[in-house]
């Protein structure tokens, strides 16, 4: 473990602030991390890679990440990102969109809004719109998916890749988790202003019934081997 690591473990430890407004609270428990944000999560939040796969954007493809943070994420477009015609990366924290300009400067293509993804109206309809890690601290998170689905093109694309955790009775096919993995990822995230709501995945599928879902677990940093669950989603607009 690293000194890096041993400050923000020691600071998601204290946990996220239950007062001021949701930007406040955001402002307030990443500044402190924002420069060593991502390289403490690379190893806890998988599926990202995957999920930019599945997207797969054809050139000039416009596209928003809502609760996008520092911009890691766009890198995952890899060679297609010179390509595209437009990524917007939207969130509500000034210190972690400070990190994503400083790394996006150089890419005149890529647009960095600080905004609430649960309102924001982007010039021109998306072709794809994703979440990464982000719906989960979304307070209003319907909302949030609501929206993102309103700012798609028709036939546009919505993808998430977040933690979970099942409803007591999933439909067919679906994974179900047991009761301590129901109970106890939910109170452990919670600390640091990550909710875990079985009904996010449930609404997905009923608001996007054309979609593909992958159901996994990753290992949590420093846990002793304990495994998260998190899917990957994504569904195409009627």
């Amino acid at each position: 473990m690293n000194s890096n690591d041993i400050r923000i473990i020691l600071h998601l430890l204290r946990g996220q602030s239950r007062t001021g407004s949701h930007a406040e609270r955001l402002e307030a428990f990443y500044a402190p991390q924002a420069k060593h944000y991502d390289a403490f999560r690379e190893r806890l939040l998988q599926g990202r890679r995957e999920l930019i796969e599945l997207l797969n954007p054809a050139p000039g493809a416009r596209i928003i990440e809502l609760g996008g943070g520092t911009g890691h994420n766009i890198f995952y477009f890899g060679d297609k990102l010179k390509q595209l015609e437009s990524i917007e990366i939207v969130d509500l924290c000034p210190a972690l969109l400070k990190e994503a300009n400083l790394r996006t400067q150089d890419l005149p293509n890529v647009r960095i809004v600080e905004a609430d993804a649960t309102t924001y109206k982007p010039n021109t309809p998306a072709d794809y719109v994703y979440f990464s890690y982000a719906i989960t601290m979304i307070p209003d998170w319907k909302r949030a998916i609501e929206n993102a689905i309103s700012i798609l093109a028709p036939g546009g694309t919505l993808g998430i890749v977040d933690f979970y955790v099942s409803t007591a009775n999933p439909p067919a096919g679906a994974v179900k988790h047991g009761i301590m993995t129901r109970t106890f990822w939910p109170r452990w995230f919670a600390h640091d202003g990550v909710r875990l709501n079985p009904e996010h995945l449930t609404t997905l599928r009923h608001m996007l019934p054309k979609h593909q879902c992958f159901e996994r677990r990753s290992k949590v940093p420093y846990l002793l081997g304990l495994q998260v669950p998190y899917y990957i989603f994504v569904g195409q607009k009627p």
